[in-house]
């Protein structure tokens, strides 16, 4: 399905902070997101934690393209 323009109604920029999983977890329920973007501590790359729908906690980490 192709996106338009007219249903984009946000655009956010964000300053990434390093940090660990732990402490984005916790950053995230203290914003009471869903979700918190962060740069992880020891890699240096931007993760992304989120909350599942069984109560649980996830990460996505990004990786470069090869």
């Amino acid at each position: 399905k192709e996106v338009l323009a007219t249903q984009l109604v946000k655009n956010k920029k964000i300053t990434l902070k390093p940090m660990t999983t732990d402490e984005a977890i916790l950053q995230m329920e203290l914003a009471d997101h869903d979700f918190y973007i962060f740069l992880d501590k020891d890699t240096q790359k931007t993760h992304v934690v989120y909350r599942r729908e069984d109560g649980d906690y996830a990460v996505i980490e990004t990786m470069p393209t090869v």
